[in-house]
């Protein structure tokens, strides 16, 4: 079966925002390490550190426990997958890709918490301790975040007119004094701070320490290595930028085109390239300024959170 020429430049699209984000997700990991090395005092590695480190743990032999079942080798593959599909649906350069139906925030939501919950099966598959006591916090902080984005997310819709993320952005580039709106503002805190909380930053997690009696996300992943680790580190990278790239294009709407014309798609590259150093340098920031939350603080972090995402929908009916 062809493709008539409408649907092919969408499939381009589309295919070109999942190469985006697999390629270029390791480079924003390594910004936000070198924005935190200067902070500090410190020189830092390049910001194309995280290349070497996946090349290196895809030349290393892979150690598999024998206790493991298809579970904790089919979770790294699935990871990648599930963050490549995300990404080829979401309003990245385009409006409305190719595969824009997975674009919706439901179905969003319900692809994360899928690559979640393998996880923390792997977690607990290879019959570690921290690797239970790991997936038993991911678990608890995967609860507390998926509502505060569906709100958070469901006050913009609200204004739009459809949960469709493509949707959303069209409306509020179409409107832009709605970006000043308060309920638009609290939504943006609260997203934020569930970005930090699912992709394993301070003040919840800590990316960059193997304590064991702090390790939620590197708890899970303990048992791993070679190339398995490298696709979850891969995998884990291109989930801190598909977050930070929801938080560019929804909440700063600008730059991004409904169509796929070459100078339109170079000029959406360019947009988002800014909205996410700066977003990543926002990052780095703040966490140079904050230490690690103790675990039973946690939980009132996320619920602050969520109740930000609810004044934010209270406003759509208070504040118009």
């Amino acid at each position: 079966m062809g493709v008539d020429s409408m649907t092919l430049p969408a499939l381009l699209v589309s295919f070109a925002q999942a190469v985006l984000v697999g390629a270029a997700a390791p480079l924003l990991v390594g910004l936000i390490r070198l924005v935190k090395a200067r902070l500090q005092g410190r020189r830092g590695a390049s910001p194309l550190q995280p290349y070497r480190d996946l090349r290196k743990l895809l030349a290393k032999e892979v150690v598999v426990s024998e206790t493991t079942s298809w579970i904790f080798r089919a979770t790294p593959f699935l990871l990648a997958a599930i963050m490549l599909v995300i990404a080829g649906g979401i309003p990245l350069l385009v409006t409305r890709p190719a595969f824009g139906f997975t674009g919706n925030i439901v179905l969003v939501m319900y692809l994360l918490l899928l690559a979640t919950f393998f996880l923390a099966l792997a977690g607990l598959d290879a019959g570690s301790a921290f690797g239970g006591m790991g997936a038993s916090r991911e678990v608890v902080v995967a609860a507390l975040a998926e509502p505060t984005v569906i709100l958070a997310i469901f006050s913009l819709a609200l204004h739009a007119g459809t949960t469709n993320l493509g949707g959303i952005v069209e409306r509020l580039a179409a409107e832009r004094l709605l970006a000043l709106h308060p309920g638009h503002l609290l939504a943006f805190v609260a997203f934020f701070v569930v970005m930090v909380a699912e992709t394993g930053r301070l003040p919840v997690d800590n990316p960059a320490t193997h304590l064991e009696l702090t390790m939620i996300h590197e708890a899970m992943v303990l048992e791993y290595s070679g190339r398995y680790l490298a696709l979850v580190e891969w995998a884990g990278g291109m989930k801190l930028f598909l977050f930070l790239a929801l938080l560019a294009n929804l909440f700063i709407p600008w730059g991004v085109p409904a169509t796929g014309a070459s100078p339109a798609i170079l000029l959406a590259i360019a947009a988002l390239a800014v909205k996410l150093v700066a977003l990543a340098a926002l990052v780095g920031v703040l966490e140079s300024m904050v230490a690690k939350l103790r675990l039973f603080r946690v939980p009132e972090l996320l619920s602050g959170s969520f109740v930000l995402a609810l004044l934010s929908v209270a406003s759509f009916f208070f504040l118009r």
